[in-house]
């Protein structure tokens, strides 16, 4: 295997950074400890660029390409950004119904308001919920829907596979263009 340049970045299966590399965890470096690696990476990723430098944090993220894709937004090296999960408000869902069934129960017994074991889902007795008159094909009022979601988050993550990223302390210097 060739020596890898200082500051590459690779994907390892393993949960622990090869002699030479170190994961991409966002952590804080010394300057003086990597002069080459802070020369190439500066303080893109932190830090304060007097005495420390940040590596990249890639734990619990995924990478991304720099520049501007058609339709897309622009992004800067360093640049996080995403969240791993979203509340959807109502105006960000398309319009949509819900539809309700409602079978009547012939056997006024099982008829209940709340269904029990061998009773079938009915029209309650006092059906004042479901309507207001007892003609044929009526509109049903919007509580007989209720609401849903109660406004908790959803996952927004890709599907993922746990892989470390590393990158390269000691190598060779790249060459600039």
């Amino acid at each position: 295997m060739s020596d890898p340049f200082i500051g590459e970045i690779q994907i390892y299966g393993f949960n622990f950074a090869p002699y030479n590399w170190a994961m991409c965890q966002g952590q804080i470096m010394p300057i003086q400890q990597n002069t080459a690696l802070f020369s190439l990476l500066g303080v893109q990723f932190g830090g304060n660029g007097q005495t420390t430098y940040a590596l990249p944090n890639f734990a619990g993220n995924a990478a991304s390409g720099q520049g501007q894709g058609p339709g897309l937004s622009p992004r800067t090296v360093g640049e996080t950004f995403g969240s791993a999960s979203v509340t959807l408000q109502s105006d960000e869902m398309p319009m949509h119904t819900h539809g309700a069934r409602i079978y009547n129960q012939p056997v006024a017994a099982n008829r209940a308001g709340i269904p029990a074991a061998g009773d079938a889902i009915i029209t309650p007795e006092s059906a004042a919920m479901l309507t207001s008159n007892n003609a044929v094909n009526t509109t049903l009022p919007s509580q007989t829907i209720g609401m849903t979601g109660g406004n908790q988050p959803h996952e927004n993550r890709q599907p993922y596979l746990a892989l470390n990223f590393c990158i390269s302390l000691a190598g060779v210097f790249p060459q600039r263009p």
